[in-house]
């Protein structure tokens, strides 16, 4: 049996090893979980979905949230790009009876952990190797050769903090990394 009540799953990883597609891949799964939406000041791209893929907004409106309170953590992720997740997606995901799920990155993870700690599950998404993290951000054809470099040096210093989570799953297999995570959070919330 399952109990949702009050339960957090928290996953994050460097850009590009693949903890949306797992999150995904876990929401498919498990119906009794839902997705906590991040808000974000950074770029919508042409596919996202305010309300969906993230809450886009300006810096000022970013920042009138975090003055009043409105955030259960926030970061700076990326110089001028800010990223949280706001109080409202707990009460509405709670609200539904579900357990909430998080893609979210490593500062923000260690936060939530911090401020939840036993109800809350942190799952760190690793990649095979910082190669092949390399690889597939190079394939995505979203970053320039300057983004990509500092985006591996970011995802050095994000894979440092990965004793500091619950569990670790290595994204080299896609599905077997999402079977992984699956069963970590079945054996979290049984």
């Amino acid at each position: 049996m399952v109990n949702t009540e009050g339960k957090l799953i928290v996953v994050a990883a460097p850009s590009g090893a693949g903890k949306t597609s797992i999150v995904q891949g876990l929401l498919k799964k498990h119906s009794f979980l839902d997705f906590s939406v991040s808000a974000t000041t950074r770029a919508k791209r042409s596919h996202e979905i305010h309300g969906k893929d993230y809450f886009f907004f300006t810096l000022e409106e970013f920042d009138q949230k975090k003055k009043a309170g409105e955030f259960l953590e926030y970061e700076e992720v990326y110089p001028g790009a800010f990223y949280g997740t706001l109080h409202a997606e707990l009460d509405r995901i709670w609200g539904a009876g579900k357990s909430i799920i998080f893609d979210v990155d490593v500062i923000g993870a260690l936060t939530i952990k911090q401020t939840f700690g036993d109800r809350c599950l942190n799952l760190f998404v690793k990649p095979p190797s910082l190669f092949s993290l390399y690889k597939r951000l190079k394939n995505r054809k979203t970053e320039t050769e300057e983004s990509l470099r500092k985006r591996i040096g970011k995802a050095e210093k994000e894979m440092s903090f990965q004793s500091a989570f619950d569990i670790t799953v290595v994204n080299d297999v896609l599905e077997d990394a999402i079977d992984e995570a699956s069963k970590h959070v079945q054996d979290f919330l049984s």
